[in-house]
Order: structure tokens, then sequence, then C-alpha cells
């Protein structure tokens, strides 16, 4: 299995429809659910080292329709990360403060320092998203947008951050199964948001504008992944194998130690 095979690269492969939501890989669960704990652990070493050097950082953002597993992937995958050096937004509706600057302002204030990991469960895409769709602002303040994104993440790239985009991709039958059963659970039923069956409700448009997002502003430096996300454990090991990926090819180097402590003893 290649990983570039769920890479948008131009805008043939940024349709929805040439992705499966419920592929595997070619994977067993039981192999990949084995081999996820020494993913982890290798992405905890690569970001040890990360932080150590202090030069660069990471930035994933992971964008996706409700239930498509956002919060899971999280859990389960950046969930492996050093606690120490990430940190985990989630972008809700702006509110008055936020509206009142310019629609990046309140995304810049999170993006990672050097040597951390900086996790986006929703991001600046949502200001595309949703004022499209729900016609919340006119074309001429939104069209805009992309170009700004573009520029954003270039800036981020050249200032030393690695940008890594997911959309994790759920079928409409999969995610009727996952909002029936948050209703279904008591202990669930709190995740359920009445607004989710709206969004719903629009799906192919929905679907329309994620695929100008992906062919617009996928780029070289800040890639955008297709996830397949009907099953969970393919989600996970998939996002975990992207991530290492991408720490392992930015070379990253221990800083050197001070002169004079080799064969030093402590007494």
């Amino acid at each position: 299995m290649d990983l570039d095979d769920y890479r948008v690269r131009g805008a043939g492969k940024a349709k929805l429809s040439e992705y499966k939501p419920d592929d595997n890989g070619g994977l067993e669960r039981a192999e990949a659910e084995a081999e996820l704990p020494d993913l982890l652990r290798r992405m905890q070493d690569l970001q040890q080292c990360l932080y150590a050097e202090k030069k660069r950082s990471l930035l994933l953002v992971l964008q996706g329709r409700d239930a498509s597993g956002k919060d899971g992937t999280i859990k389960h995958v950046a969930g492996g990360f050093n606690p120490l050096g990430t940190h985990v937004m989630a972008f809700k509706a702006p509110n008055e403060l936020e509206r009142a600057h310019d629609f990046l302002w309140r995304i810049h204030h999170h993006v990672p320092p050097a040597g951390h990991v900086a996790i986006f469960n929703r991001s600046h895409y949502e200001d595309i998203l949703v004022p499209t769709v729900e016609k919340l602002q006119p074309k001429h303040v939104i069209e805009p947008r992309y170009d700004h994104i573009r520029r954003f993440e270039e800036l981020l790239h050249d200032s030393g951050t690695c940008i890594l985009k997911f959309f994790l991709h759920i079928s409409k039958d999969e995610q009727r199964e996952r909002l029936q059963e948050r209703l279904d659970s008591p202990e669930k039923r709190w995740k359920f948001d009445p607004h989710d069956l709206k969004a719903r409700a629009a799906w192919d448009e929905f679907t329309a504008v994620y695929q100008q997002i992906f062919v617009r502003t996928s780029t070289e430096d800040a890639p955008w992944h297709i996830i397949p996300a009907d099953r969970k454990w393919f989600r996970n090991w998939l996002v975990a194998r992207i991530i290492i990926r991408a720490l392992e090819r930015m070379d990253l180097q221990y800083p050197a130690s001070p002169p004079g402590l080799e064969g030093m003893k402590i007494a």
C-alpha cells in the first residue's frame, strides 16, 4: 500500500467519490491493531527529538463531517504524543471577539511553537465551509479566503512548521449509524447536536465545498489526505503512518551536547 494514494494531488484526486470510506488498504484489523502500539511509540520518539531540537514544529489539521471520528483520532493516535509538547485546540463557531478580527486571528494564536505539536479539531477551513453552505457570508467575502489560507500555510511552512491536513471520510450510512448510537446511548447522548441533522441534510453541498477546498488548498508543503473513516482501526493506523513518515522526512536531530561532558562521572 502506498500512503500517497490517500494524498490529494490535482483536481481529479480531489473528488470524494474516488475514495472509498470503508477502504482498509488491504490490511486485516488484527494486523493493524497489533502494529498501532509500536507506531505510537515511534511517534513519541520522533516527537522527543522534535522537542529537543526546538527548530521546527508539527501542525495536524483534522476536518470531517459529524461523527467522522475527529475526537477518536485525537484520543487513539495523537494521544500517543507526550502531552508536555502537545496542544489540542477544538475550534467552534467564532465568538464576538473573534468575529471582530480577521478570520485567521483566532487561528494564528494556536499554531505550534518550535519543538511542539499542535492538533486542530476543525480549523480555519470552517470559515470557508460553513459560511458557504449556510450562506452566512457573500461570495466576495469567502472567495479570497482560499488565497489567504494558502499564504498563511506557506508562512507557517517557511517558519519551520510541517503541516498535515486530514479529512476523515465517512459514508452517509456509517454516519447515520453513529449518530443513532449517540441518541440510543445515555452516556453518549450529550454528544448529539440537532444541528448535525441539518448538516446531514446538506450532505451534497458540504461535499462540493470540501472538494473545492481540496483542489485549491492541497499543496506540496501543506497536503490534504483523504482518510477512510468507516473503519476506525484503519483510520487510526493510516493517520499514524502518515504522521511518522512526515516526522522522519524532517530528519530531526538532537542538539549537540556542551563540550566537556564526554566521560564525565557524577560523584
